[in-house]
């Protein structure tokens, strides 16, 4: 089966960086977000991503403006009937995205393979969604989607090696690096990430070093390019919670237990980067 037209299901940073991508190597999307202005903000945001790489020279004036006329709007997600492949990048919780793909399936074309950006929830489940659970795959990208080259490939139990192959082709395409991951709490990047900023959150929660010198800590000894807790201001600590907690419920493993400092933080409203405040404060 051949990949032409492409559609994302969720216009937020992430959704918004895998349409770029998508229609920077030269796949149609259809781009769809329920919320009007956050499909606005989505285009708007690609615009500057694209103008800004040309600028830098990363891109030629020719490949920005095809890059730019192959992303469309879609005012429906019943636009779906047009895609060959539809990805959804909506918020990290079951509910909504189990409901997402039960209406997918009933709305995109038999072909059609339906993958999710979930960062660290259950693929099976999500697959067991729909009647076409050998045609459900993970597609984790990492966040830039347009900078950073890694993609998780999730198999659930029922994906068929016929839609792995054909999602592993795609990513290639895409001029990302894929690697193949089983379904497990997680995966592989977030299995072994959050619970580092998690310990991370522990040692400045019991005292034993300042953010910034925890941060220098693994900058400066083991070559990080940031340390462990701006990074988690830029996730978003939110998300950083609602990972551990899916670890922590995952495996039963007390070693996953989210640090309260980092339950309480998200309790305030201190969520990192986006809301001004996190273990930094930012103007």
């Amino acid at each position: 089966m051949n990949i032409n037209q492409v559609m994302v299901i969720g216009a937020g940073q992430m959704g918004a960086g895998i349409a770029q991508v998508c229609a920077q190597f030269g796949f149609h999307v259809l781009l769809y977000d329920k919320q009007t202005e956050a499909l606005n903000h989505g285009v708007k945001r690609i615009h500057k991503f694209v103008h800004r790489a040309c600028e830098k020279q990363k891109i030629t004036e020719e490949q920005r403006d095809d890059t730019l006329l192959r992303i469309e709007r879609a005012a429906t997600i019943q636009d779906a009937a047009k895609a060959d492949l539809v990805i959804e990048a909506v918020v990290e919780n079951m509910d909504v995205k189990t409901a997402i793909f039960h209406e997918l399936d009933q709305i995109a074309p038999a072909h059609t393979i339906l993958a999710t950006n979930t960062s660290s929830l259950s693929i099976t489940e999500i697959a067991a969604a729909t009647n076409r659970p050998d045609q459900v795959i993970g597609m984790h990208f990492m966040n830039p989607v347009p900078i950073m080259q890694l993609v998780e490939i999730i198999r659930a139990v029922q994906t068929s090696d016929g839609t792995y192959s054909i999602i592993e082709q795609m990513a290639k395409k895409l001029n990302k690096v894929p690697v193949t991951v089983q379904d497990f709490p997680g995966f592989v990047s977030n299995r072994i990430l959050m619970p580092m900023i998690n310990e991370a959150i522990y040692t400045l929660y019991e005292g034993i070093a300042t953010v910034e010198d925890i941060d220098t800590s693994m900058k400066l000894g083991m070559n990080h390019p940031m340390g462990p807790l701006t990074l988690a201001d830029f996730i978003g600590l939110d998300t950083c919670l609602y990972i551990m907690e899916v670890l922590h419920e995952g495996f039963s493993d007390s070693k996953y237990r989210p640090c309260p400092l980092l339950k309480q933080y998200v309790q305030a409203g201190w969520l990192g980067k986006k809301t001004g405040r996190g273990f930094y404060v930012y103007t």
